[in-house]
């Protein structure tokens, strides 16, 4: 059951994660958004944006083998280079207390992005790990019916 909803109880807070939220679907390419927010929601155990991210991502055109695939991605043959630094630094950034961001993480995604795109993309990152914290932590479950 749901503990509370932050929206209604916190709504300037809730605003301006919805800022943050504009300003990366504005600045990142649609499927490396909907992949991060795939990864990083796998990793934080949060049931109601992986079944929102992958939703939204089939909807868009995304095919369900690579959605699969995201939960074993280094194995995975299904991404390209941009893709796969993508995966490693969403590990990376939403794992932060294990071992922080490795220098051999940051390097390859800073050949593959540029110093904008990275900011953007490090945006992104962090603005999926604040919406699975609060829904984590809120107990809000995906609905029932497809």
């Amino acid at each position: 059951m749901q503990r509370m909803n932050a929206a209604e109880v916190a709504p300037g807070a809730y605003q301006a994660v919805l800022g943050l939220e504009k300003y990366v679907r504005a600045n990142v390419d649609h499927t490396i958004l909907e992949l991060v927010r795939l990864r990083a929601s796998m990793l934080n155990g949060c049931a109601f944006c992986v079944d929102m991210h992958s939703s939204d991502a089939l909807r868009a055109g995304e095919s369900s083998r690579r959605l699969f695939a995201v939960a074993a991605w280094r194995e995975a043959p299904f991404f390209d280079e941009r893709e796969r630094t993508t995966l490693a630094l969403t590990d990376a950034v939403t794992r932060l207390g294990e071992h922080g961001v490795p220098d051999e993480v940051w390097d390859a995604a800073a050949k593959q992005w540029s110093e904008k795109e990275l900011a953007d993309l490090v945006m992104a990152i962090a603005t999926i790990n604040v919406w699975n914290r609060i829904a984590v932590t809120t107990r809000t479950q995906p609905p029932t019916e497809a």
